[in-house]
Protein backbone atom coordinates (compact mmCIF):
# COMPACT_ATOMS: atom_id res chain seq x y z
CA UNK A 1 0.00 0.00 0.00
CA UNK A 2 2.65 2.51 1.06
CA UNK A 3 4.14 1.40 -2.36
CA UNK A 4 1.51 2.31 -4.34
CA UNK A 5 0.91 5.34 -2.80
CA UNK A 6 4.80 6.91 -3.24
CA UNK A 7 4.79 6.14 -7.26
CA UNK A 8 1.31 7.45 -6.66
CA UNK A 9 2.82 11.24 -5.36
CA UNK A 10 5.92 10.50 -7.24
CA UNK A 11 3.95 10.21 -10.93
CA UNK A 12 1.62 13.44 -9.86
CA UNK A 13 4.75 15.49 -9.30
CA UNK A 14 6.09 14.77 -12.20
CA UNK A 15 2.74 15.75 -14.45
CA UNK A 16 2.80 19.14 -12.49
CA UNK A 17 6.63 19.99 -12.61
CA UNK A 18 6.32 18.62 -16.45
CA UNK A 19 2.89 20.60 -16.90
CA UNK A 20 4.52 23.85 -15.30
CA UNK A 21 7.69 23.52 -17.47
CA UNK A 22 5.41 22.64 -21.18
CA UNK A 23 2.99 25.77 -19.82
CA UNK A 24 6.43 28.38 -19.30
CA UNK A 25 7.77 27.55 -22.43
CA UNK A 26 4.79 28.39 -24.57
CA UNK A 27 4.19 31.59 -22.65
CA UNK A 28 7.72 32.18 -23.88
CA UNK A 29 7.28 31.63 -27.33
CA UNK A 30 3.82 33.74 -28.05
CA UNK A 31 4.37 36.73 -29.87
CA UNK A 32 4.52 39.50 -27.20
CA UNK A 33 7.02 37.83 -25.30
CA UNK A 34 9.44 37.00 -28.38
CA UNK A 35 8.94 40.68 -29.27
CA UNK A 36 9.64 41.55 -25.46
CA UNK A 37 12.54 39.34 -25.08
CA UNK A 38 13.93 41.45 -28.73
CA UNK A 39 12.81 44.64 -27.42
CA UNK A 40 15.40 43.92 -24.06
CA UNK A 41 18.18 42.39 -26.57
CA UNK A 42 18.01 45.65 -28.35
CA UNK A 43 18.63 47.87 -25.58
CA UNK A 44 20.95 45.56 -23.60
CA UNK A 45 23.19 46.00 -26.85
CA UNK A 46 22.62 49.69 -26.88
CA UNK A 47 24.01 49.96 -24.15
CA UNK A 48 27.08 47.62 -24.55
CA UNK A 49 27.46 49.72 -27.87
CA UNK A 50 27.56 53.22 -25.95
CA UNK A 51 30.03 52.04 -23.15
CA UNK A 52 31.94 51.29 -26.22
CA UNK A 53 31.82 54.36 -27.83
CA UNK A 54 32.49 56.09 -24.38
CA UNK A 55 35.72 53.68 -24.21
CA UNK A 56 37.10 54.56 -27.71
CA UNK A 57 36.45 57.94 -26.54
CA UNK A 58 38.07 58.07 -23.88
CA UNK A 59 40.94 56.41 -25.47
CA UNK A 60 40.89 58.97 -28.28
CA UNK A 61 41.16 61.80 -25.88
CA UNK A 62 43.80 60.28 -23.90
CA UNK A 63 46.09 59.54 -26.72
CA UNK A 64 45.73 62.66 -28.14
CA UNK A 65 47.09 64.21 -25.14
CA UNK A 66 49.72 61.50 -25.08
CA UNK A 67 51.03 63.13 -28.92
CA UNK A 68 49.89 66.33 -27.68
CA UNK A 69 52.77 66.04 -25.23
CA UNK A 70 55.24 64.11 -27.65
CA UNK A 71 54.82 67.23 -30.37
CA UNK A 72 54.96 69.75 -27.87
CA UNK A 73 51.57 71.57 -29.04
CA UNK A 74 50.58 72.62 -25.77
CA UNK A 75 53.92 74.09 -24.76
CA UNK A 76 54.31 77.79 -24.38
CA UNK A 77 54.34 80.04 -27.07
CA UNK A 78 57.64 81.88 -27.93
CA UNK A 79 56.76 85.58 -27.78
CA UNK A 80 59.00 86.45 -30.65
CA UNK A 81 56.54 84.42 -32.91
CA UNK A 82 53.53 85.62 -34.27
CA UNK A 83 50.13 85.06 -32.81
CA UNK A 84 47.93 81.81 -34.36
CA UNK A 85 45.61 82.84 -36.82
CA UNK A 86 42.53 81.36 -35.84
CA UNK A 87 40.87 79.47 -38.88
CA UNK A 88 37.57 77.70 -38.32
CA UNK A 89 37.56 73.88 -39.71
CA UNK A 90 34.66 74.03 -40.78
CA UNK A 91 31.73 76.22 -41.85
CA UNK A 92 32.21 79.78 -43.76
CA UNK A 93 35.51 81.10 -43.61
CA UNK A 94 36.18 84.73 -41.29
CA UNK A 95 35.06 87.53 -43.03
CA UNK A 96 37.86 89.11 -43.83
CA UNK A 97 38.93 85.67 -46.29
CA UNK A 98 35.32 86.38 -47.86
CA UNK A 99 35.34 87.59 -51.36
CA UNK A 100 33.89 91.07 -52.53
CA UNK A 101 30.77 91.44 -53.94
CA UNK A 102 30.14 92.27 -57.10
CA UNK A 103 28.19 95.61 -58.74
CA UNK A 104 24.99 94.90 -59.82
CA UNK A 105 24.34 91.79 -57.52
CA UNK A 106 21.45 91.94 -54.64
CA UNK A 107 22.69 93.02 -51.55
CA UNK A 108 20.29 90.70 -49.88
CA UNK A 109 22.72 87.37 -50.58
CA UNK A 110 25.41 86.90 -48.11
CA UNK A 111 29.01 88.07 -50.47
CA UNK A 112 30.11 84.67 -49.53
CA UNK A 113 27.22 83.08 -51.57
CA UNK A 114 27.49 85.27 -54.27
CA UNK A 115 30.50 83.12 -55.95
CA UNK A 116 29.60 79.78 -54.46
CA UNK A 117 25.63 79.13 -54.86
CA UNK A 118 24.96 75.48 -53.85
CA UNK A 119 22.12 74.01 -54.75
CA UNK A 120 21.04 71.32 -53.35
CA UNK A 121 18.03 70.71 -56.28
CA UNK A 122 20.35 70.43 -58.78
CA UNK A 123 20.67 67.43 -60.94
CA UNK A 124 24.11 65.45 -60.76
Amino acid sequence: MFRRTFWFAAGAAAGVWATTKVNRKIQQLTPESIAAQAANKAIETGHRLKDFALDVRAGMIQREEELGEALGVHAPVDPELPAQRARPAIGRPPAADLPEQHPGRSSARHPYHAHHSHNRNEDH
